[in-house]
């Protein structure tokens, strides 16, 4: 007989599911999880983890097409838009059978349909209505399914999914989500995208590359509106420059869908315009996924659509927590994995720190890509502070100017009276690995005179950061 008796059970495989899963069985808790369709979650099999599959292949496919740059010739450069996606499903499906691995390997026991809490510290699975995607694994027939499962510490990790907006519902045919901007079965000639979030603009930025007229619609009055405004506008003259359109302060009104085409009707500034494309892509963000879980009969309170906790995953009711996209923003992989290590060694009794959100790093990865992490020059200016700001732009960094990147900017953003780091933007190649830097350094509460004392390899794209910091103090080389 299977076990039904847990130390921990966690509801949802994704990012913060099984790393906490994982996290937790180090700690020697008996541990299981619940997943109903793919371990794993959006992230490795929708989300993070695929679209930058197939932002790879349209990185690649750009530099093919402009070989020339660099001396290099290159003919006749086309693309399968089938095997693209192929490569995108296969990084997806060896990951997924390497989360299967690390569950087994720490001894999780894996329970395969969908959950809900009946009361603390009992929850009842019924079979899953989704189709469950492990080929290679599939679910162990009466072995770990449908039944009653008790455990002391039951943790919500189910995620999140795309926000719907009324009159512009996805169709899967015409209007399509994530789910299925990741497949095509072939490249539309014309594309909308509603909203330029994270998910919108990297859906742009491939379509784009791979020959698509796309047309971006944002209700903010700037593109990635949670961005540094100076940060995003050098990302909006970039991507323009690629044949990118944008619709700023618009919204798209009506949806007019056609046997094989949609006419938008956008308004904007008390006018309205009319735009046929083949496809459109809602990308108006996610909601979290907090239906059914019986949260209501168990007395979890719940607040703008999202699980209330107190920084450390607990709810207000004993024995239930919730981790990641459910427990509230920024919905974010990263955030969701941190906030699941933090909750199950708050139970453990270790000693341990709630979440500092002000210190998530943010990173968008269209080309030019983009990375933040804390105050934007706004909200550090609306919160009070009197700043220093350095910029240093990549058109005078040897690295950038080799690698054939030199557009794009770093920034920083310090606090004028105690040297603190407030805030660093970036736009440019691989900024997305370089913003850890800064994350590390506003983690460690590391001043301004200690990161201009650090010595950063040359020739590297890094060096910026610190001519950034430098020019903060009016002490920048190379510009």
């Amino acid at each position: 007989m299977a076990d039904t008796a847990f130390d921990v059970l966690i509801i949802g495989a994704g990012p913060g599911g099984y790393v906490t899963a994982i996290r937790a069985a180090q700690l020697g808790f008996k541990v299981a999880i619940v997943e109903r369709e793919h371990l794993g979650g959006i992230c490795l099999n929708w989300g993070c983890i695929p679209t930058k599959a197939l932002l790879r292949s349209a990185e690649i496919y750009h530099y093919m097409k402009h070989a020339e740059n660099y001396g290099l010739s290159a003919k006749d450069i086309s693309f399968d838009a089938t095997k693209v996606v192929q490569r995108s499903r296969g990084v997806s499906g060896r990951l997924n059978m390497g989360v299967n691995g690390l569950l087994k390997k720490n001894k999780v026991q894996i329970i395969w349909g969908e959950a809900k809490v009946t009361k603390p510290g009992e929850v009842v699975v019924a079979d899953s209505k989704k189709a469950i995607v492990q080929p290679q694994n599939p679910p162990p027939k009466g072995v770990a399914g449908a039944g009653t499962y008790t455990a002391k510490h039951i943790i919500i990790a189910t995620g999140a999914r795309p926000r719907v907006l009324p009159g512009l519902e996805p169709d899967g045919k015409l209007v399509w989500t994530y789910f299925e901007a990741m497949v095509p079965k072939d490249m539309p000639k014309s594309m909308l995208v509603i909203g330029s979030g994270a998910i919108g603009i990297e859906f742009a930025s491939f379509y784009n590359a791979m020959g698509v007229d796309v047309t971006v619609v944002e209700i903010m009055d700037q593109i990635m509106p949670v961005e540094d405004t100076e940060i995003s506008k050098i990302a909006q003259k970039q991507l323009e420059k690629q044949g990118l359109k944008f619709r700023l302060s618009a919204k798209v009104a009506k949806l007019d869908r056609k046997a094989n085409s949609v006419t938008a009707t956008i308004e904007a500034g008390g006018k309205s315009e009319q735009i046929t494309v083949d496809r459109v892509i809602a990308a108006a963000g996610v909601v979290a996924n907090i239906e059914n879980l019986g949260l209501e009969a168990a007395g979890v309170k719940t607040e703008k659509g999202c699980i209330v906790t107190d920084g450390f995953g607990r709810t207000n009711v004993p024995g239930i927590y919730a981790i990641g996209d459910v427990a509230g923003p920024p919905m974010l992989a990263h955030k969701a994995e941190h906030e699941g290590v933090i909750c199950i060694e708050t139970i453990k009794g270790l000693h341990t720190h709630p979440m500092k959100k002000d210190q998530i790093p943010g990173c968008t990865y269209c080309h030019p890509q983009v990375a933040s992490v804390g105050l934007t020059e706004a909200k550090a200016k609306a919160a009070g502070f009197e700043l220093k700001i350095g910029k240093f732009p990549f058109l005078a960094n040897g690295k950038a100017i080799a690698l054939g990147e030199d557009q794009g900017l770093i920034k920083t953003i310090f606090d004028a009276k105690t040297g603190r780091l407030l805030g660093a933007h970036m736009v440019g190649a691989e900024v997305t690995e370089l913003i850890q830097g800064f994350v590390v350094a506003m983690g460690l509460e590391t001043t301004e005179e200690e990161l201009m004392h650090t010595v950063f390899p040359h020739p590297t794209l890094s060096e910026m950061m610190h001519e950034s910091v430098l020019d903060a103090y009016g002490r920048v080389i190379h510009m």
